[in-house]
């Protein structure tokens, strides 16, 4: 059985001119990010390897998760083909993970990352937002061989965030 957990990077600022790959992570994405992570770790296998786009804000998240779990940072695998919003390209990435591993967190893109839980998952799933985390199981025992799969866990940072209801005025979850 392979599991795969796809976290979509946090929200990034668009205030600096920058190149795409070098927008870092807005207040909100930093804020977004440390909740998701101390959110989840109920939803992690016992052993995993992580995987991040070399992007700055996929690369930000990735170390914020990390420091929140008690990753250790040089276990981090930064990849510059995971900088991809392509949904095929995706796929070939992580049909190409070595067979001795189960479990793979990639920090990644939109719209690879929608596109992939779509085609691969059991639900369907409108958009998934910045920082959102979604964990996939196949049956398969190799990773080349993956196909439609069990989407066992979404979780966004909406679902964790109080606010007001417009109906009652009181904090709802």
């Amino acid at each position: 059985m392979k599991n795969l957990i796809l976290i979509r990077h946090a929200k990034s600022s668009w205030d600096a001119p920058l190149v795409d790959k070098d927008r870092p992570l807005s207040k909100r994405g930093i804020d977004d990010a440390h909740l998701m992570a101390d959110n989840i770790e109920q939803h992690l296998p016992k052993s995993y390897v992580v995987w991040s786009s070399t992007a700055a804000r996929a690369k930000h998240t990735a170390q914020i998760f990390a420091q929140t779990l008690s990753i250790p940072l040089d276990t981090v695998i930064f990849k510059d083909e995971l900088y991809t919003f392509d949904e095929n390209t995706l796929e070939e990435i992580i049909k190409g993970f070595d067979n001795q591993f189960d479990n793979l967190i990639l920090f990644g893109h939109n719209g690879a990352i929608t596109n992939f839980v779509n085609i691969f998952g059991n639900r369907a799933i409108e958009n998934v937002p910045t920082a959102g985390f979604v964990s996939l199981s196949f049956n398969e025992n190799d990773w080349k061989d993956i196909q439609k799969g069990v989407t066992e866990k979404i979780l966004f940072p909406r679902d964790l965030k109080k606010y007001d209801s417009p109906l009652t005025g009181k904090q709802v979850y």
